[in-house]
């Protein structure tokens, strides 16, 4: 299982996903497909996403069952804890200075990309 999930990108990136993903919310997309369509697909959000943020999700044999990846600025923030990925909430008031101070929280040129075994 395949899931990506956008939130403010342009137009062209979802019209990407929806050819190979089924959109079943706005800006949500699910399929299955295996690791090389999975790196093309994430690879076309990195290349167009601009302002927007990006999370994407896959079935793996971790603990977890599951591993991400995410992209942009959000309050969330993948963290690994003893080798398992878990997600951290920043406080409002700490996104609000550090974007004031000009520090980018998850940018657009950062992607998280854990070790992926297949």
């Amino acid at each position: 299982m395949l899931v990506i999930v956008v939130e403010n990108v342009p137009p062209r990136v979802r019209g990407r996903l929806a050819v190979w993903l089924l959109e079943v919310r706005a800006g949500v997309y699910v399929g299955q497909y295996g690791r090389r369509i999975r790196e093309m697909l994430w690879q076309q959000v990195c290349e167009g996403i601009e302002q927007g943020n990006a999370v994407m999700a896959w079935s793996t044999g971790t603990e977890n069952g599951f591993d991400f990846m995410s992209l942009g600025q959000n309050r969330r923030s993948p963290v690994d804890f003893d080798g398992i990925r878990l997600v951290s909430f920043l406080a409002e008031e700490e996104e609000h200075e550090q974007s004031d101070k000009g520090v980018a929280l998850d940018g657009p040129a950062q992607s998280v990309r854990p070790n992926d075994p297949e």
